[in-house]
């Protein structure tokens, strides 16, 4: 971060605010507790310890491929290139005038407008930012959540957008699973801030929002979108990490052990594409943004991806599990398994074929099946009872062949789409 070498961070800020009154913007540096409303329920994965959830199998190829030697980085403290720097919010009361949303990107897979946005809410960035330009508005007394990616203000009071999602935040309902949100994982982004006033508190009791450079072509739960394709390697969005519990925090200041700490026991989840280890918060000006830099010590090698999949007690819902984890009686068949690897479309090479998929919730064993084609007589491997969500497949000869995972209880089994994959 450059500052100005005469001014402190809480004078840059101030300067930013009458500088906005000046120009006619007067925006309300909203604090949580203005809203009065809650981040969710209580037992959402958003605010659900993962401090004893197992290690994901594929952890370290993970964290490898977003950069184990690259430092944590706070994506958020006092002001930026003449502007807040951060995700801002804004608290608006339950009579906010609703205004339209023209969308110009992902409409068919945004909420419709109109949202109560006003005109002087505070974008990422500032009024002048060219990048991605977010707002945030929390709603008083119906407690809802509105999000805009490249929000414009137009004349008449309406906002333009890339995209935007609504949410309940008494709810634990998701968006539609391949919608994305004003963040590429379909998620949302403001309960994934760090927030000055829960840092001075002393704890801050959610999952925090970070970017990496690049994900592959898939998503977990609770996320529900992802980009471009990339390689198998990558994270998928909605992937959750968190600190090592070994790592010592105790030569960092007591605001940074509260975050260090927070990593620890809620982790974080992968919500962008953008730089490694970037953690979002919302501006405040009294932050020490040298403080906050030390972070920067904190490498990748530090952390280990967890594996939240027992958490889920619905496809559609996060709500999650709590406790032990210890699932409760299912009485239905398991949902549908979410194919990992090999992507759909993947080339892969003459030997064992790795086949990977999220675990899924109610299911006791798994079913995987290779065709050769999509007929039923072309089966080349099929293996039962299962106890993990992976498998090898004895090497294959060259060709293309279908592959799909089927979770099994005792009142039955769902299975998977079919996806090709090539050998050569």
């Amino acid at each position: 971060m450059q500052r100005h070498p005469a001014l402190s961070g809480m004078r840059l800020f101030l300067a930013w605010l009458l500088a906005s009154a000046i120009g006619g913007i007067c925006p309300r540096l909203a604090l949580a507790q203005d809203t009065g409303c809650p981040v969710f329920p209580t037992d959402n994965v958003w605010n659900t310890p993962v401090d004893t959830l197992s290690v994901h199998p594929s952890s370290d190829t993970y964290i490898a491929a977003i950069g184990k030697a690259s430092g944590l980085h706070p994506d958020f403290g006092t002001v930026y290139q003449g502007a807040p720097n951060g995700i801002p919010f804004t608290v608006v009361p339950s009579t906010q005038p609703l205004v339209p949303i023209v969308y110009t990107a992902y409409g068919d897979e945004s909420d419709p407008g109109p949202f109560p946005i006003p005109p002087n809410a505070l974008i990422e960035g500032g009024a002048n930012s060219t990048g991605d330009r977010h707002v945030l508005v929390v709603q008083m007394g119906t407690c809802k959540l509105f999000e805009l990616f490249n929000a414009h203000l137009v004349s008449g009071g309406s906002w333009t957008a890339d995209s935007g999602a609504m949410w309940d935040l008494h709810s634990h309902t998701l968006r539609r699973d391949g919608w994305t949100s004003a963040d590429a994982a379909g998620l949302p982004i403001f309960p994934g801030l760090v927030r000055y006033e829960e840092v001075q508190a002393g704890a801050i009791n959610h999952a925090l929002r970070f970017t990496v450079p690049k994900t592959q072509s898939t998503h977990l739960w609770p996320a529900r979108h992802h980009t471009a394709p990339t390689g198998t390697q990558y994270p998928p969005m909605g992937l959750r990490v968190r600190l090592k519990a070994s790592f010592d925090i105790s030569s960092f200041s007591p605001t940074n052990q509260v975050i260090l700490r927070t990593l620890k026991k809620y982790g974080m989840m992968v919500a962008d594409n953008g730089s490694a280890w970037y953690i979002s918060g919302a501006p405040d000006g009294r932050w020490n943004d040298d403080d906050l830099h030390s972070l920067g010590l904190v490498t990748g090698a530090n952390f280990e991806v967890v594996d939240e999949s027992g958490l889920q007690v619905a496809l559609d819902s996060g709500q999650a599990r709590q406790g032990t984890g210890t699932a409760p009686p299912c009485t239905q068949i398991p949902d549908p398994p979410v194919l990992l690897t090999p992507p759909a479309g993947d080339i892969v090479t003459v030997g064992p074929v790795l086949l990977d998929w999220a675990d899924t919730s109610c299911a006791t064993s798994y079913r995987v099946l290779v065709r050769r084609s999509l007929r039923r007589k072309s089966i080349v491997y099929q293996k039962d009872g299962l106890s993990t969500s992976q498998d090898v497949v004895p090497p294959l000869a060259r060709g293309t062949y279908y592959w799909s995972a089927s979770a099994c209880n005792n009142y039955g089994c769902s299975s998977s789409v079919w996806r090709p994959f090539t050998v050569q």
